[in-house]
């Protein structure tokens, strides 16, 4: 049985090595690194969004935690994340952000807002937050494949995530966002055929056939949550609408995420990408909501922690071959997140911090082999602090996503459309971001500390507890302050926005 899952995984790791030789000579600019030439189609370009939205994270951490809690409703996420994190991405924001990327020649979520906005100080600013607050969320996508490949292949914890690394850094170092894309297409056919396969097969069980499933909404754990705690905030649809906000409109934001865009070739790919990737995330983010539903049917979940449900489960109950399978799935799409964060949180520091402001002559050589070896850096720390497991896997994905999303969430959705928007309304939000989710941190963790702790870590662990309703009311605060605070500063030059605005929509 072990031989087959082994098996299985050394077929998935040459397939990966080949499309690393196959890219080692498509990295050589800075812009090839990051965006490949702007020369996406719309599949791949699809297929690396829907890759990079869905990790280990949500099929481990999430699905585990609110299947158990909500039982079938949990798949109302893959549903909001299908419908809002990708049908509302590419149709609404995904044509503009190519063209209005390609008239700024900028390949940076920091470039993007120095050169919208013409303030110099947004850049550095937005370049740290992102390279810091992605840390946390890349050392959540190794601790979830850590505990499934410890589970399913009986290696320690801390090979499986050195493991990881070190593929994630070969094919990133030498093949940049071109081997990255190829690979994520590789790795979404995976993704997609591992989640049928594994559907097809808890739905054969009997605890989870079709009676299993009436049982499952007769005991209030149907597609409509029931049982209501004391108040608002601890009410079951609350908590729900709650994590669908996070996980479908953060994604809307994030600058691993809308990277994507700008490497699409076409009006014509971005179309095309429109229908494969929500596609692809109501199979892929609805498939694995739905097995993470299915927990409390088996009574060896009980008393499991919420990031061990689904490996039990998977583990004991796919079959030899077919678990290795789908222990690939999961490293699929997780390398695929790794390395688009890996590639966004380097070209953070190398090419807005280092050629922006240190040494804004350097040669694009220099700054691409040094955003090269960041990416290098920044997989080994992610990987130093999933070895450290500092924290559940749910809360350290949700902080940080929650934070980014409340940072950038307005100046991007408004800085696309609106030619009112100002430097300091976009530098006001970034700052409201991290500063509303540590202040909201403390006033959570004041209220509701973590008994297991005292004092200051017992505040600061019970806060970050809420990350979910910190991250949507962090961005709900962009999506406010941004237009308000344009409304008392100084104006942007119209004549220069009338330029860059000319002709965006027709491109």
């Amino acid at each position: 049985m072990d031989a087959l899952n082994i098996i299985v995984l050394v077929l998935y790791i040459l397939i990966i090595i080949g499309i690393t030789v196959y890219s080692k000579n498509k990295s050589r600019t800075s812009d090839e690194f990051i965006l490949a030439g702007r020369n996406v189609g719309g599949w791949m370009s699809a297929f690396a969004y829907g890759t990079t939205y869905f990790s280990a994270v949500i099929f481990i951490g999430y699905a585990g935690k609110f299947g158990t809690n909500w039982g079938l409703a949990a798949i109302w996420i893959g549903i909001g994340n299908a419908v809002i994190g990708s049908y509302v991405a590419w149709k609404f924001f995904a044509n503009r952000t190519r063209n209005i990327t390609n008239t700024l020649n900028v390949n940076t979520m920091p470039s993007y807002f120095e050169k919208r906005f013409d303030n110099k100080y947004l850049k550095i600013v937005s370049a740290i937050i992102i390279f810091v607050f992605l840390l946390p969320y890349s050392a959540s996508v190794y601790q979830g494949l850590g505990h499934v490949f410890k589970i399913v292949f009986n290696v320690e914890f801390y090979w499986c995530v050195i493991a990881m690394a070190a593929l994630t850094a070969l094919y990133v170092f030498f093949g940049g966002y071109t081997a990255t894309v190829k690979s994520n297409f590789v790795q979404a056919l995976i993704m997609i055929l591992g989640v049928i396969i594994m559907v097809v097969i808890f739905m054969t069980q009997s605890e989870t056939g079709f009676s299993g499933l009436k049982e499952l909404s007769a005991e209030g754990m149907g597609l409509f949550p029931q049982g209501d705690g004391a108040g608002i905030v601890s009410a079951k649809w609350f908590n729900l609408v709650i994590v669908v906000l996070l996980t479908s409109c953060g994604v809307l934001s994030l600058p691993q995420t809308i990277h994507k865009f700008y490497a699409v070739k076409s009006q014509s790919a971005v179309k095309k990408a429109i229908v494969i990737c929500t596609v692809f995330s109501l199979i892929v983010g609805g498939g694995a909501y739905f097995i993470g539903s299915l927990a409390t049917r088996f009574s060896f979940t009980e008393g499991l922690k919420p990031d061990m449900v689904v490996p039990e489960m998977l583990s004991r109950i796919m079959p030899a071959g077919l678990l290795g399978l789908i222990a690939v799935l999961l490293l699929s799409a997780s390398m695929s997140t790794l390395s688009s964060l890996s590639i966004t949180g380097a070209s953070s520091v190398a090419v807005d911090i280092y050629k922006g402001y240190i040494k804004k002559d350097e040669q694009d050589k220099n700054v691409n082999l040094l955003m090269k070896s960041l990416s290098l850096v920044y997989i080994a720390i992610s990987a130093v602090l999933a070895i450290m497991e500092i924290d559940a896997i749910v809360i350290m994905m949700g902080l940080s996503w929650g934070t980014l999303a409340g940072c950038f969430i307005g100046p991007y959705i408004y800085g696309l459309y609106s030619k009112k928007i100002t430097a300091a309304a976009v530098m006001t939000s970034l700052i409201s971001g991290v500063a509303v989710t540590f202040i909201l941190i403390g006033v959570f963790g004041s209220i509701a500390p973590d008994t297991n702790y005292s004092g200051l870590v017992a505040i600061i662990k019970g806060g970050i507890k809420e990350s979910p309703l910190i991250g949507v009311i962090a961005m709900a605060v962009s999506m406010l302050v941004t237009p308000i605070v344009s409304i008392f500063t100084k104006k942007p030059d119209s004549e220069k926005l009338d330029k860059m605005f000319d002709g965006i929509d027709g491109k």
